[in-house]
């Protein structure tokens, strides 16, 4: 679902749109990222480290929650995105993104925004705010 500002109301909530992290994802991503790291390539050394398995580097979590969010509110500009860190995204487990808006400003067209992962058990990996601007029409 998408939506325009002038449809959008607090409290307005993202489908939750399922990702697949299958390892290979999460491997090619880490190593165009330079960081070759073994939690994030392989998931025998990373339970090696004490690591449950491979996990998912957190700039790619916040890549996502971007991604999500610019594709849920078409011709808007992420202006602002803060997130905190609560657990381990795995590699090979599916995990949800989702959103809602807490707050619309029509003056400056812009909403703001919680945005988390969770994962299968509804575990929240990821959370945290956004701020999106959407241009004049």
């Amino acid at each position: 679902m998408s939506a325009s500002f002038e449809a959008l109301e607090p409290g307005d909530e993202l489908e939750p749109v399922t990702i697949d992290l299958s390892s290979d994802f999460v491997r090619e991503h880490a190593i165009a990222m330079d960081m070759n790291a073994d939690r994030f390539t392989n998931d025998e050394r990373a339970k090696q480290e004490g690591l449950p398995g491979q996990i998912t580097p957190g700039n790619m979590s916040l890549g996502l929650l971007s991604r999500t969010l610019l594709a849920w509110l078409p011709g808007s500009r992420l202006q602002r995105i803060g997130t905190t860190f609560r657990g381990l995204a795995r590699a090979g487990v599916p995990a949800k993104v989702q959103a809602m808006i807490t707050e619309k400003d029509d003056d400056t067209r812009q909403v703001e925004c919680d945005v988390w992962m969770e994962n299968e058990g509804g575990d929240r990996l990821v959370v945290g705010t956004a701020t999106l601007h959407f241009p004049s029409a």
